[in-house]
């Protein structure tokens, strides 16, 4: 099932707080409180609300560790949608409505493909992109031909000071007994 949180994210939003995330908590087996972020990729200016992965050549171990938990954790999210997408297409383009309506599209895209699950369970395992230890095959949405016109933005590579901290913090977590996971060190 699908458990996506409506958040319509504009770069203003980015900047003033206005995204409504849960106040900070501190991540699995840890103390210290971690705020809540989007994950990104290296079109998006690193902050402690949009993480992104550590770029260029000569990244060492943990930094290399880091970046495919966050790659794992980036494909989940973009397999989720991309099922959700595929069924529902109006998800593929710019709604040109107001937040709120947005918000009940996406509420109701979202009730309906859960609905369809339980009411169809066999119907839609084929979509499903599995997650083992050793391998995670394409689900077939990929395949899709809907998806054929994105084209990945660019955008300038700025990087916050409490947004390399916050990022630093999660790597030392991915990487110490409390965070890391058994297969991790086998997949970089």
């Amino acid at each position: 099932m699908l458990n996506l949180q409506c958040i319509r994210v504009e770069m203003g939003c980015m900047n003033d707080g206005t995204l409504n995330l849960p106040d900070p908590s501190p991540l699995p087996n840890d103390t210290q409180d971690i705020p809540y972020f989007i994950i990104a990729d290296d079109a998006f200016g690193l902050k402690p609300c949009l993480m992104k992965p550590y770029g260029g050549r000569g990244r060492t171990v943990e930094e290399r560790i880091f970046n495919y938990r966050l790659s794992r954790a980036r494909r989940c999210v973009e397999n989720a949608f991309g099922i959700l997408a595929n069924r529902f297409q109006v998800l593929l383009t710019t709604m040109g409505h107001s937040p709120s309506t947005v918000r009940l599209v996406v509420r109701t895209c979202m009730v309906l493909h859960n609905l369809m699950r339980i009411r169809y369970p066999q119907m839609q395992n084929h979509l499903v992109q599995r997650h083992g230890a050793n391998c995670a095959p394409a689900g077939q949405w990929h395949a899709a031909c809907n998806l054929e016109d994105t084209v990945r933005a660019v955008g300038p590579n700025r990087a916050s000071r409490d947004g390399k901290k916050q990022r630093n913090l999660i790597r030392h977590w991915c990487n110490c007994d409390a965070g890391s996971v058994p297969w991790q060190n086998s997949k970089i």
